[in-house]
């Protein structure tokens, strides 16, 4: 080792000793309890603003102080320290006695029989809110059809207004609840498709609207469905797809088809979303008829109808009477309301041909609880009542309805509603989907049953010109002649003598009876038929 290395070592030695050996330097009051080794374990972070997280460099032999695995910010999180510029601060702590909790008394025991007395609030299945909100949604896709005053009103006694809703393009009310149903669909659901399988206004109106809404709809119908019904299906946009000889094949198929691919199968239901399009009806009628009495309803179909208008009516003025009209060959609302429960199984089956809406299943628990809250009176009417009405919308309003759109004005016209004299009533017609032939076979029958149309036999004899009398008498009267037969050998036991058959049509019951009359005063041996 040289000189100059000597001499620094030794020196480093000597300041070394020097340092280990003097005495300490007093200790301030404010140190007292702060010694620098406590003081050195306490400071976690840097010392001073812009200090290093990592080591220092060695400085007069010894390395800086190494700094804590914990961030200064993360102390907080504790709430014992409070950070000041890097330094911690430590607070004094007091001890408080815990506050004294008083223990609560047990609560009652009560029986199960205590609980089952407990009233429960009632449950509103439709609001009117949701019939105001399916108005205003369904405005632009459904138009508002008039509600006009009828030409029998003085026939009758009662200002009779007329809710025509046949006149929708499907020829149903349906429309409405099915166009808000359809909306009220998920995108990702109208974006796969519905499907139906009964051949109804329903399926007709679930056809129409889900093409205007660029929804996929596809329709299974047995072979048994007539070919003008499948044409109009198809003229709709729908997809048609005949399969099965029976509608219970059809609806096993499309159920199949709908979970295979994901289609919404669609059946008349009682959903709050149909219910409540179908009780727009009741919010137009109000608005359009002033001073009000009575609404009378058809519930042949569905009835839904029926409670969605009630619920609309009531709700904007509970004065207004609310009359369910029923077909008297299937009282379904009506025995379900005497054992105070939806009847299941009716033990009776509805002319097909003339209500093919109506199922069991069209009441359920929902619409009937409604119905029952909401409608004032329920009654039925014949068939017989239903194809005069339709003969009377024929004639007096020129209009072709179906027996369930004219079931509101069949009740009028049997008079069955005397409590009505005088009052403004309005009269529901829902729909006009009936085929052209069973139209045809219809209007033959109420003129009929309105003793309009008449048929007779009488015997002639082989005399010149007793046919020609009969047929003059005839013309004299004013009566139409529809149809004659002349048979010269239907009777063995006169064997010289002609029997006749007229079919004659009069103007109204007043002429028929004049007609009788005069023909039975004439000829002794005349025989009325019943057609």
């Amino acid at each position: 080792m040289n000189f100059a290395a000597q001499f620094f070592y030794s020196r480093y030695l000597s300041e070394q000793l020097e340092r280990l050996y003097s005495p300490k330097p007093a200790i301030k009051d404010s140190e007292e309890n702060d010694p620098f080794w406590q003081r050195d374990e306490l400071r976690l972070g840097p010392s001073h603003l812009g200090a290093s997280h990592k080591c220092g460099p060695i400085s007069n032999g010894s390395a800086s102080r190494r700094l804590t695995l914990i961030e200064p910010e993360r102390l907080k999180d504790f709430g014992e320290e409070d950070l000041l510029n890097g330094d911690v601060k430590v607070n004094d702590t007091k001890e408080v006695a815990a506050p004294e909790f008083k223990l609560q008394e047990p609560p009652k025991t009560r029986r199960v029989s205590e609980f089952r007395d407990v009233p429960r609030p009632p449950v509103h299945y439709l609001r009117f809110e949701d019939i105001s909100a399916a108005a205003f949604k369904i405005q632009s896709g459904i138009q508002k059809t008039p509600c006009t005053y009828s030409r029998l009103s003085k026939q009758y006694g009662m200002e009779i207004y007329l809710k025509k809703e046949h006149l929708h393009y499907t020829g149903s009310v349906k429309e409405r609840g099915v166009l808000y149903l359809l909306s009220s669909l998920s995108q990702e659901q109208q974006r796969k498709g519905v499907i139906v399988a009964t051949d109804c206004n329903f399926s007709m109106a679930v056809a129409h609207h889900a093409v205007e809404l660029k929804i996929p709809v596809f329709v299974i119908m047995p072979s048994c469905c007539s070919s003008p019904r499948l044409r109009l299906y198809r003229d709709y946009g729908a997809m048609v797809i005949s399969y099965g000889s029976t509608g219970h094949d059809s609806q096993n198929h499309a159920s199949h088809l709908a979970k295979e691919n994901g289609y919404l199968y669609m059946e008349e239901d009682e959903s709050a979303a149909y219910l409540a399009g179908l009780g727009t009806v009741g919010m137009e009628i109000y608005e359009q008829v002033p001073n009000l009495d009575a609404v009378i309803v058809p519930a042949a179909g569905q009835y839904g109808l029926l409670a969605g208008t009630a619920a609309a009516i009531k709700h904007l003025n509970s004065k207004i009477l609310v009359i369910g009209i029923e077909p008297e060959g299937f009282p379904l609302l009506l025995q379900s309301l005497k054992i105070d429960s939806p009847v299941k199984d009716m033990h009776s089956y509805p002319n097909k041909k003339l209500y093919g809406d109506l199922v069991e299943r069209s009441l359920g628990e929902n619409t009937f609880h409604m119905a029952k809250k909401l409608v004032n009176k329920v009654i039925t009417v014949s068939e017989e009542d239903s194809l005069v009405a339709m003969l009377r919308f024929q004639e007096f309003e020129r209009s072709t309805v179906d027996t369930e759109g004219a079931m509101g004005l069949a009740a009028i016209l049997a008079g069955q509603l005397p409590e009505l004299k005088g009052k403004r009533v309005a009269v529901v017609v829902s729909s006009a989907n009936m085929e052209l032939e069973l139209v045809r076979q219809c209007m033959d029958r109420a003129l009929v049953l309105d003793e309009r149309v008449s048929k007779f036999s009488v015997q002639l004899g082989e005399w010149p010109g007793d046919m020609a009398k009969l047929l003059d008498v005839l013309s004299r009267a004013d009566v139409r002649l529809l149809d004659v037969c002349h048979r010269r050998h239907g009777d063995k036991s006169d064997l010289f003598n002609a029997k006749v058959e007229c079919v004659v049509e009069t103007r109204d019951k007043t002429q028929s009876a004049q007609l009788r009359k005069m023909l039975t005063e004439r000829y002794p041996s005349i025989c009325w038929l019943d057609r």
